[in-house]
């Protein structure tokens, strides 16, 4: 009898050990705001006509653009403009616009505003500009209907749509309109409006709801959207079960596995336009030297870490992801320990050589990239180098990219808009001062190959294809400027009373908080 006892009483604690675990708290509805966990700061820049940087997450939600990328359809569909038409060269594009919106100044969006924003942009010379570089010029034909004229074809809806540089905003906010928008101010048509900005905070940024917003507030919406900015996982994953997080934007292997199963949360999980990036300095330094470059690409572990991130990444084959002009397929590379070996050697390092030093900055806070910059670590030692890698906040280690402060640099690249000429003409295109060609390169050869690109992926995508897969080949191939290891696999997990999210690889880590329907 006591062993039957026993049993029973074995079954029960087994039954309660293997119970299902606690459902994850849901705010209330009237007390719910939407929160963004971010392992970095969500600020380098306040000014939508140099923004390029991480925040593209609060400033989608700020600003608007003429049209927006839908990820569906794979086309343009209507934001601020409703409607628009092109010539059959392609050389002249219609805009039509909304006729009900205002500028959080309480400004009224026209198409004479419109044609302000997009060429004090242009004139700024500065972060993704160069989308509107066809553009010739700009006429307003009524107040609702701007025409651009193009000195080559160009597919103008899509590069309205861009996630940089294509925000229209009120140029007439400031005399000083830098250092007003420097000060976290903002001039957008958005439904959010900022609140509150607390640089370097934990709670970095508050946007609150637009009042005046053309798209209304009747139906339910979240009216608070609050950015924190927190490097550890684990600490994001305890507020995500305490309901003080709304959404996590890329849960490690682990909690992404844990938040599918967890009562209370949902998950999302989709391939992306986001590739990592191992940028070699080309310029200085002990990688100028060519054979160094090719004994590093060769170094990489590239299926090992793959492997690590279980299912977080993808392989990469080429330059620029599938899904978009640009791809290059049976390109995915594979580590080779003795051909890096061999070509250390010809360069007077590697196993019984002189030792080598490299130095080499990741983005702080983002494990994948340290599982692999732990390996690569690994293997060079094996190999007589010394790779002495140093996690930074993202804003640092850009600037101290733009310095040629490292001999390597791991990096995530998206586009601007869904083209592959995104990273190709800002990655390896010559620039100086480099603002993110961190690979130093400049190479004629490679620029006027890619200087070809814009025109011909609207005139002649076979030939623009043909153009892509060289200067895939001379980037990676012939001048070893780059390691690209892997595709990110988009996996959120967030909250399940968060209804209608929708990921946009066309906007990278980016929650369109409008569109969310809160639920108590």
């Amino acid at each position: 009898m006591r062993r039957c006892l026993a049993a029973v009483v074995a079954l029960v604690l087994l039954a309660t050990a293997c119970s299902a675990p606690e459902a994850v708290r849901q705010p209330r509805l009237g007390e719910s705001a939407f929160v963004y966990v971010k392992n970095t700061d969500v600020i380098t820049d306040w000014d939508p006509g140099t923004s390029y940087s991480t925040e593209i997450i609060a400033l989608q939600n700020v600003y608007e653009t003429l049209t927006l990328w839908n990820p569906v359809t794979k086309k343009s569909v209507p934001r601020l403009a409703t409607e628009w038409r092109s010539s059959a060269d392609g050389r002249t594009w219609t805009f039509t616009l909304r006729e009900d919106v205002t500028f959080h100044t309480g400004r009224p969006m026209d198409a004479t505003a419109v044609k302000e924003a997009i060429e004090r942009t242009i004139a700024t010379k500065s972060g993704a500009y160069y989308i509107w570089d066809a553009v010739s010029s700009i006429r307003v034909e009524d107040t609702y209907t701007i025409t651009f004229a193009l000195r080559y074809p160009a597919p103008l809806d899509v590069v309205a749509a861009s996630a940089y540089a294509a925000y229209i905003y009120d140029t007439k906010a400031a005399p000083d309109l830098p250092g007003w928008f420097a000060a976290g101010r903002d001039a957008g048509t958005g439904p959010y409006t900022v609140d509150s900005w607390k640089k370097g905070a934990e709670e970095e940024l508050t946007l609150k709801a637009y009042d005046g917003y053309w798209g209304g507030w009747d139906r339910p919406h979240y009216r608070t959207v609050k950015y924190r900015v927190l490097p550890g996982q684990e600490q994001a994953w305890r507020l995500l079960l305490r309901g003080e997080v709304s959404f996590l934007s890329r849960p490690d292997p682990r909690l992404f596995a844990r938040a599918t199963i967890r009562p209370g949360l949902r998950t999302s999980e989709r391939p992306s336009f986001q590739t990592a990036m191992l940028l070699f300095n080309t310029a200085e330094g002990p990688m100028s030297d060519l054979r160094v470059r090719r004994a590093v690409q060769k170094a990489v572990d590239y299926q090992g870490a793959i492997q690590a991130l279980r299912g977080g990444v993808m392989p990469h084959s080429g330059v620029v992801p599938e899904g978009l002009l640009g791809h290059v397929p049976g390109r995915t590379p594979r580590q080779d320990l003795e051909g890096a070996a061999e070509l250390l050697r010809k360069a007077g390092y590697g196993p019984g050589g002189r030792p080598l030093r490299l130095t080499l900055t990741y983005t702080e806070g983002d494990t994948d990239q340290r599982v692999l910059v732990n390996r690569l670590r690994r293997d060079l030692l094996r190999l007589n180098v010394t790779l002495r890698a140093r996690a930074l906040p993202w804003p640092d280690q850009w600037e101290r990219g733009k310095k040629r402060g490292q001999d390597i640099i791991f990096m995530y690249w998206w586009p601007d808009y869904p083209d592959g000429y995104s990273w190709f003409g800002n990655v390896f295109h010559s620039a100086d001062p480099p603002v993110f060609n961190l690979a130093y390169l400049n190479d004629p050869t490679t620029d006027a190959l890619l200087d070809s690109l814009p025109e011909l992926t609207v005139t002649d995508r076979a030939t623009a294809q043909q153009a892509f897969v060289r200067a895939t080949r001379r980037v990676l191939d012939q001048q070893a400027a780059a390691a690209m290891p892997w595709v990110l696999n988009y996996r959120r997990a967030y909250l399940g009373s968060v209804q209608g999210y929708v990921d946009n690889p066309a906007y990278p880590d980016t929650v369109f908080v409008y569109d969310l329907r809160p639920s108590g």
